[in-house]
């Protein structure tokens, strides 16, 4: 472009004869030349929204009446902070991504209240004790988050004042005893670590249930320094037995773990688990069959990555004590003030802040769906809720 303007320069200086014709030419040539240079400038100029600035959005893009809503571009910071609307079409990878920005600054441009993120498995899609869990929740509300990972398609049935009213995340199908168990516990963490504000997060399932009221839950939590994953190691069948040697040389058999499936997490720690992928896609490839991702690969990775921040423990009962594949189920004739005052307060001790404390757990499964009457007869009086 510089040449053609440079000739067009030597033309007009020139002292021979130019007919008016030719000066029209070399005019229109410029001004032409001078639109394309126009177009091409505004182009690369970057374009604003207004006087607000565009936060990301995790919001679904719709298709309404051929014309795409895109997401609201005047959600503005609040929403960016701590999202309201959970549904997205993030895939698990951008998700994990986005979920693992951690800010470099130390504090935060907002009033921050640190939250517990109750995170709910619902294999089966339904939440049958839900309104125990209501009348836990009540009179909180700023002080803890929802998510459901429900199989897709499968809508909780709950009303539209309940706390696990829109709380549904973007799921995927789970099978039993597969590595796909594991990926919706990341899931929900990863989907939780959205808001900013969530600072501790506990795995719950549909049958789980909280054995003390929501002040002591979330002093327990928020106070602790520690998190609650369950690490051990024995030599027998169902642990040394899931062992495969083609984990080596990342994994060892000495730092083979086992664990209960049902954790809590600081927040920095739920960052690291997202961030791996050193371990995971190992327990991926070679956690199978009959290995139990969920049982196994937290407990490892805690226990090599972060061990000395956390308490060796679950904050949830199950009783094993009946041996096989699956824990005891409590119904309605079990729900007794008795069976929950034995797991309020544990006869054997247990560490919390490095000094011995009799409440060792928050929650407590396997109940049944029968067993939500007596529990709600009960909340006020043991539970104290």
């Amino acid at each position: 472009m510089k040449g053609a303007l440079d000739d067009f320069k030597v033309m007009l200086t020139r002292k021979e004869p130019f007919t008016c014709l030719a000066k029209a030419v070399v005019l229109l040539v410029i001004f032409v030349l001078g639109v394309v240079a126009g177009l091409w400038a505004a182009a690369g100029r970057p374009r604003y929204y207004g006087d607000s600035i565009v936060f990301p959005s995790t919001t679904t893009v719709y298709q309404s009446s051929g014309v795409c809503c895109r997401p609201n571009a005047n959600a503005g910071f609040a929403e960016f902070a701590a999202p309201t609307r959970l549904m997205h079409d993030m895939t698990d990878e951008q998700l994990f991504w986005r979920a693992t920005m951690v800010p470099a600054a130390a504090g935060y441009p907002f009033e921050r209240v640190p939250k517990v993120a109750f995170m709910f498995l619902a294999g089966r899609g339904v939440l049958p004790l839900a309104p125990l869990w209501e009348r836990f929740f009540r009179g909180h509300e700023d002080h803890f988050s929802v998510y459901v990972h429900a199989p897709p398609g499968v809508a909780i049935n709950v009303s539209e004042d309940s706390p696990f009213y829109a709380r549904q995340i973007p799921s995927q199908r789970t099978s039993w005893g597969s590595v796909t168990l594991m990926d919706a516990e990341k899931r929900l963490l990863a989907n939780a670590l959205l808001d900013f504000s969530n600072e501790r997060f506990v795995l719950l399932s549909e049958s789980c249930i909280p054995v003390h009221n929501f002040s002591t839950v979330y002093e327990y939590l928020v106070e602790s320094q520690h998190s609650f994953v369950e690490v051990y190691y024995r030599n027998n069948k169902a642990c040394r037995g899931r062992y495969s040697r083609r984990m080596a040389p990342d994994i060892t058999l000495p730092q083979w773990r086992k664990g209960s499936q049902w954790f809590e997490l600081s927040r920095d720690i739920a960052t690291s688990i997202l961030t791996d992928t050193r371990y995971y896609p190992i327990f991926r490839r070679h956690c199978r069959p009959s290995c139990y991702p969920d049982e196994h690969y937290l407990p490892t990775y805690v226990s090599l990555r972060h061990g000395a921040r956390n308490s060796n423990r679950t904050v949830t009962y199950v009783d094993w004590s009946g041996g096989g594949a699956h824990p005891a189920m409590y119904g309605a004739r079990d729900a007794t003030p008795e069976l929950i005052q034995s797991i309020r307060q544990s006869d054997t001790p247990c560490l919390y802040n490095s000094r011995p404390t009799p409440t060792c757990y928050l929650f407590a499964r396997k109940f049944a769906p029968d067993a939500l009457a007596p529990l709600l007869n009960i909340s006020s009086t043991v539970m104290e809720y």
